[in-house]
């Protein structure tokens, strides 16, 4: 293969590439990962209404355990075919069956160095017992893909000979491995390539050398029609490739439509709450800055076309275009800013805006939504009545159930409620909620905490997004106590949202 072949203007994508979500089994396998049966049936629940054609549920081997949860997964009668990893083993097949999987991805040593140091085989005892493996999951209805493992660091005579036997005992396609991160591009293209030849072929990459996104569109480019991914791009060591990035990469690059991409962006949210991984906000497609600008010149210039600065729109992965400002905005991107809030000013008070938002700024602080409109208020000379103020917080937690109480005043009126949680932030939240009633209901979008200083007693900064009908505010406040800090922000939020919203009296109820 000539190398500079490899993306050529000769290049015609696939009609078709699915796509095979392992979030479930790899991405949990990454250190500290361990997801509750609940928490999987809802990532199903959801790559299912996603449209992902494949979801691989975990590991019948594991233990008991895991196959509870892939019995809860199967139970759900989804759309997409559910499957089992399985190791090169019959009794690896017949835990899947009874897990009541419409699959299995069989995984058999395809490099010297896992067939003689890891199983302690041959080249010949590989293929006959995949070959056997494969008749006997097809003789139970089984779909059935078969992946070399460390297919990248295979003699490809010897993979391409496997898998041929794969293919002639029945085996529903074969999957392309670059289990450790080894590939270059270049060398999964050569492999795949050969592999395609044989019949319908997947990729399985993983990011270790940055490359599991550039390995996947070789794979693809090679002829291979599925595509492994993990939600985030979960996953050892350095992960999988990102499921999200090789959707829509597929799309925009391509035109290839491989799952439902406005919901990218909740799925990605609901995978990193259940694996307690954030998402880096540098991160393609899902990120907090994947379409945040601050620069004066960007701001101003996706203001004048949405498409100046973004290579597609947020909405076509459920995500809202943010005006975010520091010390690059410019008054094109605080105008817009304080018009999303309703609030307008003349050009001479822009321009003391602007240049206030720069010296907090400069000082290192992040502005948000509540440091503007605050700037707004002292600028244009006016007093901003609250509607919500927290008064009093007492929280505690320890052996039993965390509890909190809140004392607020809500339109001059003193409201005192309690709430218990899973923890003391947690309870904090319930309570004000219960304080605010209906006027509470308003969606909490992000939440983050930094610790600012050092030590055991570091004063940690909390910020809040938090939206209430069409309207959204950031907030962030400091404190040495996570929960005062926690409650603090949120109340300031819903007192914003209130009082940008028609003033009427805050219901009891």
């Amino acid at each position: 293969m000539k190398h500079d072949a490899l993306f050529s203007d000769g290049f015609e994508p696939p009609e078709e590439v699915r796509l095979l979500d392992t979030t479930l089994r790899d991405g949990e396998q990454a250190p500290g990962i361990s997801m509750s049966p609940e928490q999987k049936a809802e990532i199903a629940r959801t790559l299912d209404a996603a449209k992902v054609p494949f979801i691989e549920a975990g590991s019948a081997c594991t233990g008991e355990g895991e196959r509870r949860t892939i019995r809860r997964v199967t139970d759900l009668d989804l759309d997409a075919t559910v499957t089992s990893f399985a190791r090169g083993v019959r009794s690896d097949v017949d835990l899947a069956l009874d897990c009541g999987v419409g699959g299995v991805t069989l995984v058999v040593p395809a490099s010297d160095r896992h067939i003689e140091g890891k199983v302690g085989t041959s080249r010949e005892a590989v293929i006959d017992r995949t070959a056997e493996l494969v008749e006997y999951a097809k003789d139970h209805d089984l779909w059935v893909e078969v992946i070399g493992e460390d297919g990248s660091r295979a003699d490809l005579d010897f993979l391409e000979t496997l898998m041929a036997g794969a293919i002639d005992a029945g085996a529903d396609r074969i999957c392309y491995a670059d289990t450790v991160g080894h590939a270059s591009p270049h060398q999964a293209y050569e492999a795949v390539s050969r592999l395609a030849a044989l019949g319908p072929t997947s990729t399985h990459t993983h990011d270790d050398l940055g490359l599991g996104m550039a390995n996947a569109l070789a794979s693809v480019a090679a002829g291979a029609d599925l595509v492994h991914a993990t939600v985030n791009g979960v996953g050892e060591r350095a992960g999988n490739v990102a499921l999200e990035e090789v959707a829509i990469a597929l799309s925009h690059c391509y035109g290839i439509e491989t799952v439902d991409t406005t919901m990218l962006y909740d799925l990605a949210q609901l995978v990193s709450r259940a694996t307690g991984v954030e998402l880096p906000p540098n991160k393609a497609v899902i990120g907090q800055n994947a379409f945040a600008h601050e620069s004066g010149i960007h701001t101003d210039g996706t203001l004048k076309d949405e498409r100046m600065y973004e290579p597609y729109p947020p909405e076509r992965v459920g995500r809202e275009r943010r005006l975010v400002l520091g010390k690059h905005t410019g008054r094109a991107g605080a105008r817009a800013a304080l018009a999303e809030h309703g609030v307008e000013v003349d050009d001479e008070g822009l321009g003391e805006i602007v240049d206030r938002v720069k010296e907090i700024a400069d000082r290192g602080k992040r502005v948000t939504d509540a440091d503007l409109l605050a700037i707004a208020e002292e600028v244009r000379g006016e007093s901003r009545d609250r509607r919500v103020e927290l008064v009093d917080l007492t929280a505690a937690s320890g052996s039993g159930t965390p509890t909190a109480s809140v004392r607020l005043t809500v339109d001059g009126e003193e409201r005192v409620a309690s709430g218990v949680g899973s923890g003391p932030v947690d309870a904090a939240v319930s309570a004000v909620r219960e304080a605010l009633g209906s006027a509470a209901n308003a969606h909490l979008e992000s939440y983050h905490v930094d610790a600012i200083t050092g030590g055991t007693d570091a004063v940690v900064t909390v910020e809040v997004t938090m939206s209430r009908d069409d309207d959204s505010v950031t907030v962030a406040r400091s404190h040495a106590d996570i929960t005062h800090a926690s409650v603090t922000a949120m109340v300031d939020a819903l007192d914003r949202l209130l009082v940008s919203s028609v003033r009427a009296p805050v219901a009891d109820d």
